[in-house]
């Protein structure tokens, strides 16, 4: 029966393939004006990828600063653009473009769509990002230089801006759009062209982890846009609402910010979520543990998000019922987020385990993520907090959130489908060192921040103390060395796309989903047929 539904599915690709209904174009049109998910899903991961060596290269630039103490390579105010344009760039660039990059590639595949619902909307969508980063990081170029208030933007630092405030303003505004069009068609796609039988408690993790970053997405996006909006009026327009001298209030912008700003954080990390539960039960051999408290435990963290956001601001006078509140709250997240990490190690727990590339991304999310979660929750302790705040110790817990956190779930999701996109196996070997690499930089990295945290080091400043050179010294060389472990990352896949072992239809043994049943590589058009609601069935029991 097994071998009849996949023949069958790969007969519907092979028709479809064959009548003549593949209507790409060719050549740069293919690109401009592409309206296939698989096109522009990987136009999304080049962009990214793209950004990812460019925010690397601030970062870059941060680290060598602070390799020793004094003033070394640059002055304080490119230091702080650096911050500054590296936590933008990274956050809108690189991590949230991936996982629209990814979405677009696999959750047609995933739900037995034929292609996105809104494909046109696709295009634009894509397309609006690079102009938006473009206007963002010329604002290196221009008289003043680019914004120093680090990517939050808070005023009144941010409205001493020069000509780069309304570029800013503009750039942030049109990656909303972006983001906002984008979860628009991914919510339709699901909502609306799953295939018969892919009920919604038969959808795979990431669909259902990506359905519900789309509504975040789309609920706080509109936020964002109208605090930096209220900045353009306070700087253009005369308007007071975060002037202290016209009766406005700055910390009202920093509630407006953190009300995007704390679901944002969910919205980098619960497609990684999507992606590790699709990892893992394939290497482990065995059905994911809990699916279904998977799914409420997702949307639990969704909706637990939008009530968190003061956990940023304990130290700006917050009322004591306030404090009490948003720490109760904030440490409540740790509930389904523990439910996730328990339910992953069960789905490991007397598998057949195997070690390949994707497991390995994968495990080491789970190993790091949790210890960012945990540094989570003390920064959650409002009496901690006076302590941490504002120093090295945050800067160590985002970053454990979101490099061995949403990267690497990233990457692994890459090593994962690569084979399925493209038709050939990549070098299992280099790619082990690329993971064992980055795995010990990344500690290397960021581990020693945490003491400097500890140690009262302040962040977002270009000098230091002497006595915290040491574990500067560490992190900066750990800092060069992960940046040039990524430099593998690129070889991999293009040699991959090239060439190589030619990759089966399933790929991996213990592969489950919709997407394993279609040949490697997939057709331009993956379901111009619904799939069998046997074939949903079959899957669905995985």
């Amino acid at each position: 029966m097994a071998e009849h539904l996949t023949a069958e599915s790969h007969s519907v690709a092979t028709v479809e393939e064959g009548h003549g209904h593949d209507h790409r174009l060719h050549g740069w049109r293919r690109w401009v004006f592409a309206t296939n998910h698989k096109d522009i899903g990987t136009m999304y991961l080049v962009f990214s990828a793209t950004m990812f060596l460019i925010g690397g290269l601030f970062a870059m630039v941060i680290r060598a600063e602070l390799f020793k103490p004094g003033v070394q390579l640059v002055d304080p105010q490119f230091f702080n653009a650096m911050t500054t344009l590296h936590g933008l760039v990274m956050i809108f660039g690189v991590v949230m473009p991936t996982w629209t990059g990814l979405a677009n590639w696999m959750i047609p595949m995933q739900i037995g769509a034929p292609d996105m619902a809104l494909p046109r909307l696709n295009n634009l969508s894509f397309w609006i990002l690079p102009f938006a980063l473009t206007l963002l990081i010329c604002t290196l170029f221009v008289p003043g230089g680019a914004p120093a208030s680090g990517w939050t933007m808070y005023p009144p630092l941010f409205t001493q801006t020069g000509a780069a405030y309304p570029m800013t303003i503009f750039a942030i505004h049109m990656m909303g759009i972006s983001s906002i069009l984008g979860s628009i068609n991914v919510v339709v796609t699901i909502m609306n062209m799953r295939a018969k039988g892919m009920g919604l408690l038969r959808m795979p993790l990431f669909v259902w982890t990506w359905l519900i970053t789309a509504y975040l997405l789309i609920a706080v996006m509109p936020v964002l846009a109208g605090a930096v909006t209220m900045l353009l009026t306070d700087h253009f327009f005369g308007t007071s609402f975060f002037s202290a001298a016209g009766g406005g209030d700055p910390i009202m912008y920093q509630h407006i910010f953190w009300f995007f700003g704390h679901p944002e954080v969910y919205i980098m990390v619960l497609p990684a979520f999507g992606v590790v539960s699709e990892i893992i039960p394939t290497f482990s051999r065995k059905p994911l543990f809990g699916y279904e408290t998977m799914v409420y435990a997702t949307a639990s963290i969704g909706f637990l998000s939008f009530i968190v956001w003061a956990h940023h601001m304990f130290l700006v006078g917050l009322p004591l019922a306030a404090q009490l509140f948003f720490m109760m709250s904030t440490m409540l997240i740790a509930i389904p987020t523990g439910v996730k990490v328990f339910n992953w190690t069960a789905t490991m727990w007397k598998g057949s385990l195997s070690f390949e590339p994707p497991m390995l991304w994968a495990l080491g999310f789970l190993f790091m993520f949790t210890i960012g979660g945990f540094s989570g929750l003390m920064l959650a302790l409002v009496p901690a907090d006076y302590e941490y705040h504002g120093t090295y110790f945050v800067v160590a817990h985002f970053h454990y959130v979101l490099v061995p956190g949403a990267v690497f779930a990233a990457i692994g999701g890459v090593y994962y489908w690569l084979p399925k996109w493209c038709g050939n196996m990549y070098d299992m070997r280099l790619a082990k060192w690329h993971f064992w690499l980055s795995a010990i930089f990344v500690n290397v990295l960021y581990f020693p921040q945490h003491f400097l945290g500890l140690a009262g080091m302040p962040r977002r400043i270009p000098d230091y103390a002497v006595q915290f050179t040491d574990w500067n010294m560490v992190s900066s060389i750990g800092g060069f060395a992960f940046g040039a472990a990524q430099i593998l990352f690129p070889i991999i896949v293009i040699k991959c796309i090239r060439g190589g072992a030619r990759a089966t239809g399933r790929v991996w043994d213990g592969a489950h989903g919709l997407e394993w049943e279609l040949p490697s590589p997939a057709p331009y058009h993956s379901w111009s047929e619904p799939p069998p609601e046997a074939l949903i069935a079959r899957g669905a029991a995985h």
